[in-house]
C-alpha cells in the first residue's frame, strides 16, 4: 500500500474524508423563528382584504404553506379558508397565466 492510501483510508475512518462535515458536527446559520402577524397585532384574516391576503400566496396563486409565513397553526388554517373564500367571490385569482 501507498502512503496516500493508507492517509485516506484513515480519513474516512476518522470521518474526516471532506464528504459530510455537515452531518459530523458542522454548523448551520441561525435562524430568527418567525413570528405570526396576526397573533403580535392581534387581527384576523379577511376575504375584503386581497392585499393582505397576497402575502400568502405566490405568483401562480398557491397558498404558501405556514413554514414559509410564520403563521400559526389556528391562523394558517383561517387564511387557507379566506383565501378560499376571496377566489370564489373574485377578489383573488385561483391561477395567474
Amino acid at each position: 500500500m501507498h502512503d496516500d492510501d493508507k492517509d485516506s483510508m484513515m480519513n474516512e475512518m476518522d470521518g474526516r474524508s471532506g464528504r459530510g462535515d455537515r452531518r459530523m458536527g458542522g454548523r448551520r446559520p441561525a435562524f430568527r423563528k418567525k413570528v405570526c402577524r396576526f397573533c403580535t397585532q392581534d387581527t384576523l384574516p379577511n376575504y375584503k382584504n386581497p392585499d393582505l391576503l397576497r402575502r400568502y400566496i405566490t405568483e401562480r396563486g398557491k397558498i404558501l404553506p405556514a413554514r414559509i409565513t410564520g403563521c400559526c397553526a389556528k391562523h394558517q388554517r383561517a387564511v387557507t379558508t379566506e383565501i378560499k373564500r376571496a377566489r370564489v367571490l373574485a377578489y383573488l385569482p385561483f391561477e395567474k397565466k
